[in-house]
């Protein structure tokens, strides 16, 4: 089964206004590396390899720029222009060449999720071959997001968007799983009143269904939405926490790469040698000497 990928990076990013003025939010640093960075390593742990970048079209070259056609890392870019603002769920119409009938996964361009299980997680949702499949995450004020409630066995029992008494502390997160009926499903929704298709009502088709499950991301694992001034700093902070203690980097392409088998050794030297005067570089360089040691 190959699953496909669906990076949104579209948007104008008006919370964090004046930074995303002359620059796309997912382009903005996460401490040393650009947002956009920390989603699609969440893709590629899940051993996703042919994904999809939708953006602004004033933007793609910005994302080119960065992220080129993927091949650097052993995966492929398709970039898709959403031209106006109609939803997440607007995805599944944007996307539906690229999709083909395959199962897909979505992330929001400016989620970050670290913690330790984390990859098998994720490569258990993307094997998962039938149904829907979500992330939750334990908030404090779960009011302030989309609401899901479970039960034990991981079926989803009810969703609902901010509401005044949440059934559980449990926030959907960015990431999704979904079967190769999405496109279907979505093409047969009616926009919500603010004239989107939203993604809570992508994940109601499935629920309705009895095909949603959800996935709880608890202890050890940490989910930031990078979306707004305070929570862009936050994570910084949090990478930057995280790298100097551990003196281990987060988030590399170049390293998940290698670590899945999407590139060789050597390749993943000369991508750090190509930046060997920056710690980025130094990293990966360091990383492929102590990898020839063990061998």
């Amino acid at each position: 089964m190959t699953r496909k990928g669906i990076l949104m990076a579209g948007g104008r990013g008006t919370r964090l206004h004046p930074l995303t003025l002359g620059v796309n939010k997912h382009l903005l640093p996460i401490y040393d590396k650009p947002l956009i960075y920390y989603p699609l390593s969440i893709l590629m742990l899940a051993g996703i390899r042919n994904i999809a970048v939708v953006c602004a079209p004033d933007q793609q070259a910005q994302f080119a720029a960065v992220l080129a056609d993927g091949s650097q890392w052993g995966l492929e870019f398709t970039y898709v222009v959403q031209t106006e603002a109609k939803g997440v769920g607007d995805a599944f119409r944007l996307c539906r060449d690229f999709i083909a009938q395959q199962p897909v996964a979505l992330i929001l361009g400016d989620n970050v999720f670290y913690g330790h299980g984390l990859p098998a997680q994720l490569q258990a949702a993307a094997a998962q071959p039938r149904g829907a499949r979500l992330f939750a995450y334990p908030v404090a004020d779960p009011a302030a997001f989309g609401v899901v409630e479970f039960n034990a066995r991981g079926e989803v029992l009810s969703l609902e968007e901010k509401p005044r008494r949440p059934r559980s502390r449990y926030a959907a997160t960015g990431l999704y799983f979904y079967d190769d009926r999405v496109c279907e499903l979505a093409r047969g929704l009616p926009p919500s009143a603010r004239g989107e298709l939203e993604i809570t009502d992508v994940n109601r088709a499935y629920l309705q269904r009895g095909a949603l499950r959800v996935t709880e991301l608890g202890r050890g694992v940490a989910w930031l939405d990078a979306g707004t001034h305070p929570s862009l700093l936050e994570a910084s902070q949090f990478v930057q926490t995280l790298q100097e203690r551990q003196g281990m980097m987060i988030s590399v392409p170049e390293e998940i790469a290698y670590r899945q088998g999407f590139i060789s050794l050597e390749q993943m030297r000369a991508l750090g040698a190509k930046m060997e005067e920056i710690p980025y570089g130094q990293y990966l360089v360091a990383l492929a000497e102590r990898e020839d040691a063990i061998a």
